[in-house]
């Protein structure tokens, strides 16, 4: 078995800043540039790929990183690897990019919980498998199954009710979820559609995202593995096919600052296995997004000025709400490491006897990252690392204040390429016409 690595050192994250400076790829007009090390990301891919049967259905959530080099990187070391890689969708617009990038329709999750009319259409025409919502589109993809020819396979999203983790945004498996259809007070109702529509093969669940342990998101699988098991039976004696697809969803939490252990993605799995045994008798389909990219990604932003007010330094960056909404927001749940690097991209060592506020560029008082960090002598001019931002940040870009999006690199042993473009002043207007 290989063995997982959680984040992506100090040293590491210096070799390639000072690559990518001494190359030029961070030039005069960039102040703020993302980097995505594609070689751990691999391996972090691979490691995913170890741990589960080899007919696993790996939906990547393309939510959690839309970057097109990066689906097709993902697409590659599955197909390098003889295995499924696949994506899942959160809409229509994420379903027609994995089209477009070349996924095959039957490694394509469609997860929206509003789909319309015509989106179902559009995907019952695309055959990409479909995880039901509630039981109104369940009504719905019945009555358009009965017009529309189809190869996509379809699974119902069950809220397994196993509580919430310790961050409340994050959970969806509450006693309350706007998601799914609550087992709880609906175990009938459900019951009788799986005993309705022979089609209806599969069940998905999801539990959470950061915030959510191990044994929580085991505990969610659990209550619908116990379920399948008993439809099989029922399914059996009236000549229905067996429920045969078996989503778990996302949601392994990962280490952000270094003072939280990350979940190990092996351990799950067996726990997984001991709570589940038969499992693997059915069609797996995972659907982590967070797990695979988070740590694989780093931003760097040239610090422009520097405050120095009584008992606080206030480091003005190029990055802020726009780029990371939910640490500004949040920033109780959501936090960071970050390292500071001279112009030359050294790494600086010790620490300020004040500590730092660190400050974005938008014009509202909340947009600031962190408070009260211990950092070394940060001047105008000097580089901050933000560590571990590889999801959940570029796919949540604010078009606030109208700043220009950064250039984001990918990379490999020193060697780069351009995954996505700064974006210029002409494009920022063309997006509000």
């Amino acid at each position: 078995m290989l063995k997982q690595r959680s984040n992506l050192t100090v040293p590491e994250i210096e070799l390639a800043l000072k690559s990518a400076l001494r190359q030029g790829m961070i030039r005069e007009e960039d102040s703020a540039v993302m980097f995505y090390d594609l070689a751990f990301f691999t391996e972090r891919l691979n490691y995913l790929i170890a741990c589960f049967p080899a007919t696993t259905l790996h939906g990547l959530a393309v939510k959690a990183n839309p970057l097109r080099g990066v689906m097709e990187l993902a697409s590659e070391t599955g197909r390098n690897q003889a295995c499924n890689i696949g994506v899942e969708a959160a809409s229509i617009g994420e379903v027609d990019m994995a089209l477009n990038a070349g996924y095959d329709p039957s490694r394509i999750v469609y997860d929206s919980p509003v789909k319309t009319l015509k989106e179902l259409e559009f995907a019952l025409a695309s055959g990409v498998h479909i995880n039901i919502d509630n039981l109104d589109e369940l009504e719905r993809v019945n009555l358009l199954l009965k017009t529309t020819p189809s190869t996509s396979t379809f699974g119902i999203r069950i809220n397994p009710q196993v509580g919430v983790g310790t961050i409340l945004e994050s959970s969806v498996a509450g006693e309350y979820s706007k998601f799914g259809v609550p087992i709880g007070s609906r175990k009938e109702e459900l019951t009788k559609a799986f005993l309705t529509f022979p089609w209806l093969q599969g069940m998905h669940l999801h539990v959470g995202s950061q915030g959510c342990s191990t044994e929580m998101l085991v505990r969610g699988i659990g209550v619908l593995y116990d379920f399948a098991l008993t439809l099989n039976q029922l399914r059996t004696s009236i000549n229905f096919p067996p429920i045969n697809i078996f989503d778990i969803g996302g949601g392994l939490p990962v280490s952000y600052n270094g003072m939280v252990p990350a979940s190990s993605m092996g351990d799950y799995a067996a726990a997984i296995k001991q709570r589940a045994p038969m499992l693997s008798a059915f069609k797996i389909i995972t659907e982590f997004g967070r797990w695979i990219y988070t740590n694989a990604g780093w931003t760097v932003s040239k610090v422009e000025y520097v405050k120095h007010d009584p008992g606080v330094n206030t480091a003005m960056l190029h990055v802020g709400a726009d780029l990371f909404i939910r640490e500004c927001l949040n920033p109780k749940d959501w936090q960071h490491e970050y390292s500071v690097y001279d112009k030359t991209g050294n790494l600086k060592m010790g620490n300020d006897t004040v500590p730092y506020t660190l400050a974005g560029p938008l014009c509202f008082a909340g947009d600031i990252l962190a408070r009260g960090v211990i950092l070394p002598v940060v001047e105008a001019g000097d580089y901050l690392v933000i560590h571990d931002t590889g999801s959940y940040t570029f796919s949540m870009w604010s078009h606030y204040n109208s700043r220009q999006t950064p250039r984001i690199l990918g990379y490999s042993r020193e060697k780069f390429e351009i995954l996505k473009e700064r974006q210029g002043l002409g494009e920022v207007r063309d997006f509000w016409k």
